[in-house]
């Protein structure tokens, strides 16, 4: 309920940004219009929160006939775990990128679509693929999926609507230098909002996947393999669109890394400590004793 409420607050905050550049930039009228723009991406958003997200990282369904062995039971795992977790089937998506990463969408449960790339599929263990889905079924669980999507539209207005007032801004209000702090630091605002939203909803999602696949240990491990890997190899598509990078179960984009005031996702040490922590709560033994040929096999399968 805690996290719930800081969310909502959150979204308040930024429309209420929106809000205060509309007004910086047109006075009474703009701030007006800028709710009303506001109240139409939200509503966007919440219907076209999947297709806005699945069709920007090019994704593609995996079908009932895939050919794939690999994709097949990755599907069939994942519809597993939405089943053990009380959710309903997610539709599954493949993103073909060698970075290893993962997200989940849709405006509720039962619209629902999880993602993963091929370099997920290549690099984890099954297990660890499975501790990854089960915490984007926990975004799902939380209905995240859609708060986040209506994030990232409204930080993208922001910027937008900011990079307006330095042409068409109201001058009477503080003339150019104005203008120029409004383009610089709404979006910078926004992008700390939206971040805070991110970050905040992560380790709740990392708990509630650790309870769904019943071992923190594989999701932590899996965490750490990412992080590696989205390091070390470029996602093209979310380099294109950057505002999507917090849907992401690890920040996709090179070069940005950390537990600061700047970064969409919690450190990966942090996450990995809290889930050993939940491990031991959950009187769960360390995966050397419990899948030894899993602690070298490389891929999912083995």
């Amino acid at each position: 309920m805690a996290g719930t409420m800081k969310t909502f607050v959150l979204l308040a905050a930024m429309t209420a940004l929106f809000m205060a550049v509309g007004y910086l930039v047109g006075g009474v009228v703009g701030m007006a219009i800028a709710f009303a723009v506001a109240l139409l991406l939200n509503v966007y958003s919440w219907w076209n929160a999947d297709k806005i997200v699945l069709r920007m990282q090019g994704a593609r369904e995996v079908s009932p006939d895939e050919r794939s062995p690999i994709f097949r039971t990755f599907a069939n795992d994942t519809r597993a775990l939405a089943a053990h977790a009380g959710l309903p089937a997610p539709r599954i998506y493949i993103i073909d990128t060698p970075q290893p990463n993962a997200f989940a969408t849709g405006r509720n449960p039962k619209n629902a679509a999880v993602c993963a790339t091929t370099g997920l599929l290549n690099t984890l263990t099954r297990e660890e693929v499975s501790g990854v889905m089960a915490h984007e079924l926990a975004h799902v669980a939380h209905r995240d999926t859609l708060t986040m999507t209506v994030t990232a539209t409204l930080a993208g207005a922001i910027g937008m609507l900011a990079n307006f007032a330095i042409f068409f801004g109201d001058r009477s209000r503080g003339g150019i230098f104005t203008s120029l702090a409004i383009m610089i630091f709404a979006p910078m605002a926004a992008g700390l909002v939206q971040m805070a939203i991110s970050r905040s909803r992560e380790y709740e999602a990392d708990k509630r996947g650790a309870e769904i696949c019943g071992n923190p240990y594989w999701l932590a491990s899996a965490l750490e393999k990412i992080d590696r890997g989205a390091r070390s190899n470029l996602n093209q598509r979310a380099e294109a669109n950057p505002a999507m990078a917090h849907v992401y179960i690890m920040n996709p984009l090179a070069g940005r890394k950390g537990d600061n005031l700047f970064s969409t996702h919690p450190s990966t040490a942090n996450r990995v400590e809290a889930l050993h922590k939940l491990a031991m709560e959950m009187n769960v033994a360390p995966p050397e004793r419990l899948y030894p040929e899993t602690v070298t096999a490389r891929g999912p399968w083995g």
